[in-house]
């Protein structure tokens, strides 16, 4: 009977080898495609730079050649850079899109506005926010092209994001900072209804901007307690000699120190309090981005990268496949100062001035925007009456007049500088809106 056991569990063993060697062709979780399509420079959405002037956002769109797959996981990464440098054609977020590309995976590689008016934490909070208004605009872009034209064939089910560095910070943000609140603490609640809010208006207004994961490489939060019961799950990989963006608790250091923020150590020391999913591998000795190179160093880290990153997100996708690249132990001990969540958030009601309609276009044009002065605004239907409501950023009606022209001049008057919305429907009750910025 003991040798009739014994047979079985070695069946049973062999089994289960013989089923993990199957992910060598599974989707997902293997390189199954042996190219790559890549679109440039796709257009995503609009804002205004630090400057004053209006940005159009563009993404670069990686995709397995030849894929027949109607419904497609995404991952949304975000280039490092300090938030003054970088773009979508930076070596690691270019690398890492090959690489989930070939295994099935769509990737986007974005560009967000970048600049401040002071390298100091009162110019980069800024900075971090338009950040994440440009992420969260990436991700309801491709809410909105599945609702709409399908031409990327998404699973809407399967989002992640992330980044290296600043893009990391930039995906962390904008998961898991939820309240306005929390960041009043740097920035007043004027200045940031003047940005447009954590969420921003940089396109695809009111669609999700739900995501099934994070990926943080060598990032940080302002403050770990973001991370929450009942957060998204999250992967983090970071280096213990990274002088850049603090392993544990300490300042981000992008050559001047800025600031303390808690890095990927202290994130982890909280999923464990909270209960939930952070994989986390710890470089010892590595520095800030490892990965980002050609250097056989560099591209081995990349591997390590890849590999993790891949345990976490078939996970994720329901997909059990053995590891290819166990969690570590972290380095040290990380201590949680304490803190008090806030309570407050500021929402766009998405009802009114904030929604896009999916299947009307009012407006023949609209111009000049951003502007000076006034607004010329010219309808599609010239023989129509129509109501003219404009919005400001905490959904407040300011103006608001009917016409029958086939042109209407929407007055500044002694409205200030910022973010409006310009709502205009016809008497079938279809609607347009439009975001107009006064210089």
């Amino acid at each position: 009977m003991m040798k009739n056991y014994l047979i079985l569990a070695v069946a049973l063993a062999i089994g289960s080898a013989a089923s993990a060697q199957t992910c060598t062709t599974t989707r997902y979780a293997s390189d199954v495609f042996a190219n790559t399509t890549v679109t440039t420079a796709i257009p995503y959405g609009s804002n205004v730079t630090y400057t004053g002037t209006t940005q159009t956002l563009t993404l670069d769109l990686y995709q397995p050649t030849a894929d027949t797959a109607k419904m497609r996981p995404l991952i949304i990464w975000a280039h490092g850079g300090s938030f003054v440098g970088g773009t979508s054609a930076d070596v690691d977020v270019t690398s890492l899109s090959q690489h989930f590309a070939k295994k099935g995976f769509v990737c986007a590689s974005i560009n967000y506005r970048l600049g401040t008016a002071s390298f100091d934490s009162v110019g980069l909070i800024p900075a971090v926010v338009r950040a994440v208004q440009d992420m969260k605009a990436a991700i309801r872009y491709f809410y909105k092209d599945r609702a709409t034209a399908n031409m990327y064939k998404i699973d809407t089910n399967n989002i992640f994001i992330g980044g290296s560095s600043a893009g990391s910070i930039t995906a962390l943000h904008t998961e898991y900072m939820k309240r306005t609140c929390e960041i009043n603490t740097w920035i007043t609640p004027t200045a940031l209804a003047a940005l447009g809010g954590i969420d921003g208006y940089s396109g695809n207004q009111c669609y999700s901007s739900k995501v099934k994961g994070v990926i943080d490489l060598c990032g940080a939060l302002a403050k770990y307690a973001y991370f929450e019961a009942g957060s998204t799950p999250l992967c983090s990989m970071h280096g213990t000699a990274d002088m850049t963006v603090p392993y544990g608790r300490g300042m981000v250091n992008p050559g001047i120190p800025i600031m303390n923020v808690d890095g990927s150590r202290m994130i982890y020391a909280q999923s464990l309090v909270v209960g939930v999913q952070d994989n986390f591998y710890t470089w010892l000795g590595a520095p800030h981005v490892p990965y980002a190179g050609a250097s056989a160093t560099q591209l081995a880290y990349m591997d390590t990268t890849v590999n993790f990153v891949r345990d976490f997100l078939i996970g994720r996708l329901g997909i059990t496949c053995t590891a290819l690249q166990p969690a570590d132990a972290p380095s040290g001990v990380a201590t949680l100062y304490a803190f008090t969540p806030c309570s407050g958030n500021v929402t766009f009601n998405c009802s009114t001035a904030g929604v896009e309609n999916l299947t009307v276009n009012l407006f023949e044009d609209v111009y000049p925007n951003p502007s000076n002065g006034n607004v010329n605004v010219v309808f599609v239907n010239n023989n129509a009456t129509y109501t003219v409501e404009l919005f400001d950023i905490t959904g407040r009606l300011v103006k608001s007049d009917m016409t029958s022209q086939a042109a209407y001049t929407l007055e500044k008057g002694n409205l200030g500088q910022g973010v409006y919305f310009l709502k205009v429907a016809n008497k079938k009750g279809e609607a347009s809106v439009r975001k107009i910025i006064f210089n």
